[in-house]
């Protein structure tokens, strides 16, 4: 875009958890702030300028390179969800600013639940505020300092209410060379009138091997266990790294006592396994069912693919085995659907015994009485 000159004033990055948007925004913003790519020509003393086509990347190098790497640049602001730090408090993301920082570099890929958590939200909303709306106008009608360019970041406008308005006259004419950055996961929590406003920019989820690699190279994993922290992940480097923390959970021994107890042993032991994970937290809960759903993935691949060409730990195809003796390809399907609809309860606080309780009966239903498949 830049070097076509083709860069619109106002771009939506549309990214899942974890697939880089935010670190794609900040990566845009260091470039277009970098000495090296705003020097608009090159040539002798005295003769004609020749025109430079810029380079790649920002140098990383240059006083405003490292200024953007420490989200300090005067031109580049931050706009995100902040909490009141006391009652009838008109909060603005630049009260949050050195939280922020401070999140960013160890969290660049955190997901908005992190971030609230990190400043001590608890159960409270995070909000992107009208307040905050007038801040950013009158930030963004202020003359640039040191760049050609004044940008604006904005990490999850879904949390901007019809308090957003308030930004669409800025949005449709904005000050010379001003531009907005967008930065959301859920298109359809975007109030319309912003949205309509934007170039939409949708950021595929990671390659699982791009992921694998990260883990090896960041987080110091082995080959096998970041091989299957990022199968697990599919496509959501936040979930590998959170997988990885907990490598000590045995989530395949998790999923196999939970089916013993759904199929063979009995309520007695279905409530003893109900009352066990419902203590593990959200983000264990979380991880088990995903597992669960990568090894029924692995069971579809296995029907498909043939065992010799399915390249995961011997443990697993012979878990993708047992899984296709069990269960037909529908039921699998309506498995794989129970499941995910748990993970999208457990994110919104759903009771864990009441959950776990219910879906192992939806599972017994599915897998004995044919009930709940989806067919053709």
């Amino acid at each position: 875009m830049v070097k076509g000159n083709r860069l619109s004033h106002a771009l939506l990055f549309l990214a899942h958890e974890g697939a880089g948007g935010l670190p794609l925004a900040l990566a845009l913003s260091q470039y277009l702030v970098c000495e090296k790519v705003t020097q608009p020509s090159a040539g002798s003393l005295f003769g004609d300028a020749v025109p430079v086509e810029p380079p790649d990347e920002a140098c990383g190098q240059c006083p405003a390179c490292q200024k953007a790497a420490a989200m300090v640049h005067p031109d580049i602001h931050y706009s995100y969800p902040v909490i009141p730090r006391k009652s009838g408090d008109k909060p603005i993301s630049t009260d949050y600013g050195a939280e922020w920082r401070e999140f960013v570099g160890l969290y660049p890929y955190g997901n908005v639940y992190d971030w609230l958590q990190f400043i001590g939200a608890e159960n409270k909303q995070g909000n992107i505020t009208a307040t905050e709306c007038g801040e950013i106008i009158r930030k963004l009608n202020l003359k640039s300092f040191e760049s050609v360019y004044k940008i604006l970041i904005m990490w999850m406008p879904e949390y901007l209410g019809n308090e957003g308005n308030k930004l669409l006259k800025l949005i449709e004419e904005p000050p010379a060379n001003t531009l907005f950055i967008l930065v959301a996961q859920e298109e359809s929590k975007i109030i319309p009138t912003i949205l309509s406003r934007t170039q939409l920019v949708r950021i595929p989820a990671l390659e699982t091997r791009d992921v694998a690699e990260a883990l090896v190279k960041r987080a110091r994993a082995s080959e096998d266990a970041a091989r299957q922290a990022a199968s697990v992940a599919d496509g959501n480097y936040r979930e590998a790294l959170q997988i990885m923390q907990h490598a000590e959970s045995d989530w395949e021994e998790t999923v196999r006592s939970w089916l013993n107890a759904t199929l063979r042993t009995g309520p007695a032991e279905q409530v003893k396994w109900t009352n066990e994970v419902s203590g593990l937290g959200r983000e264990k809960q979380k991880q088990m069912l995903r597992y669960f759903n990568h090894l029924l993935e692995q069971s579809v691949r296995l029907r498909i693919l043939g065992r010799e060409n399915l390249h995961i730990p011997a443990n697993e195809i012979d878990f993708a085995e047992r899984l296709n003796k069990m269960a037909t390809l529908g039921q699998q399907q309506a498995i794989v659907e129970q499941l995910d609809k748990a993970v999208y309860h457990i994110e919104r606080n759903a009771n864990a015994k009441m959950l776990f309780q219910a879906l192992t009966i939806r599972i017994y239903h599915i897998i004995k009485d044919n009930a709940l498949t989806i067919v053709n």
